[in-house]
């Protein structure tokens, strides 16, 4: 049977959109090569189509949290060097990774056992990962020549690179970066292997985190890492729109109440749509009454509490808003970021909360 299937939400991806920000994180960074970051599904994005955009842009590796996202990108026939983010969590995940011809970060001392535990004979790529701050993951900065030693006594490992990571690099006037960053090269001053400083934030922000290799992330997906600033500012564009549509009208009275709770009064006689999404969609359910959709390229503000499948907008300033039409929840026009504001989070959490409901569109 030919399935009726329409989609409620749609997530439409524009594939030209990474490339346009691979292309800027070069302009920002030309000296750098570029490790993107497609963890967490390309941050909801798609890591397979956005993968595949990447490698066909030249993009020079990607990175991953763990295996089971590795494995996809090499199921799907990707072939660009891949990195495990957290390492690997056990003597056959490492044999594997070898095996797919991935690169490890190595960041605790139980990891470095692990792998010293396997047949001397096992090809390994191997980043180090050094806490210069953040104290998360990572190595004391004092333990370098020690791992550098352990390397060099497996002749079948081979060295990736150093790396750390930056806590505050979003704060363009907080000197941790600085101290971060100095920290970092004076530690591995001498010492042989490339390094790897900056997130988006960093590669933005601080000229001086850029080093061999930059890490993007958020930045790739055309959002603004930086607070206060969106995509759009730093030359990004923004590739997710979200988008519902309108699947009732209503014409109500002034002192009418909207939604659970009836915490939205209507001030006079008003019109009302109703928007099938919902937080079961991925809509922040705290969101607050006056927080901005989009209908035929203007704004109109959420009215009462969103539900599980549907939120309520009002049109006094659409008249010509009708059953059908399209509603946007964020895309160009309307950044994630001034929308993950509103709901106090993150672009971040807006792409990645997507859930499988969403209907998922790439666009060449």
């Amino acid at each position: 049977m030919t399935s009726a299937f329409v989609p409620r939400v749609t997530a439409t991806v524009d594939l030209s959109a990474i490339r346009h920000n691979l292309a800027r994180v070069r302009e920002y960074a030309p000296q750098s090569r570029v490790m993107a970051a497609i963890k967490a599904d390309a941050y909801g994005h798609g890591a397979v189509p956005v993968g595949r955009a990447l490698q066909e842009a030249g993009v020079d590796a990607l990175a991953v949290a763990c295996l089971e996202e590795a494995l996809i990108l090499r199921d799907a026939a990707l072939t660009a060097p891949i990195t495990l983010l957290e390492g690997v969590l056990s003597p056959a995940e490492a044999e594997q990774a070898s095996d797919l011809r991935l690169q490890l970060v190595v960041h605790d001392y139980w990891q470095l056992q692990l792998l010293q535990s396997l047949p001397a004979a096992s090809p390994l790529s191997l980043w180090f990962k050094l806490d210069s701050g953040m104290n998360r993951l990572g190595f004391p900065l004092a333990a370098a020549p020690e791992l550098l030693a352990a390397l060099q006594a497996r002749p079948s490992w081979t060295l990736a690179g150093w790396m750390t990571h930056l806590a505050c690099a979003d704060e363009a006037d907080n000197p941790m970066t600085r101290r971060q960053v100095s920290a970092f090269e004076q530690t591995l001053h001498g010492m042989p292997g490339v390094r790897s400083i900056a997130n988006s934030a960093g590669l933005i922000a601080w000229p001086q985190a850029r080093a061999d290799w930059v890490r993007p992330g958020l930045m790739l997906y055309g959002a603004s890492p930086l607070p206060g600033r969106t995509g759009v500012d730093l030359g990004l564009r923004p590739a997710m729109r979200v988008e519902s549509r309108l699947i009732a009208v209503h014409e109500l009275e002034a002192g009418a109440t909207i939604g659970y709770g009836a915490t939205f009064r209507c001030p006079e006689r008003m019109r009302v749509g109703v928007v099938a999404v919902g937080y079961a969609d991925g809509v922040h359910r705290i969101l607050p009454s006056g927080a901005p959709v989009l209908i035929h390229d203007r704004r109109a503000p959420i009215v009462g509490r969103i539900s599980m499948d549907m939120i309520t907008v009002d049109l006094r300033r659409l008249p010509q808003a009708a059953v059908g039409d399209s509603v946007t929840l964020w895309g160009p026009g309307l950044p994630a970021e001034e929308v993950a504001g509103l709901a106090g989070t993150l672009a971040y959490e807006l792409f990645c909360g997507l859930t499988n409901r969403v209907h998922f569109v790439h666009q060449p």
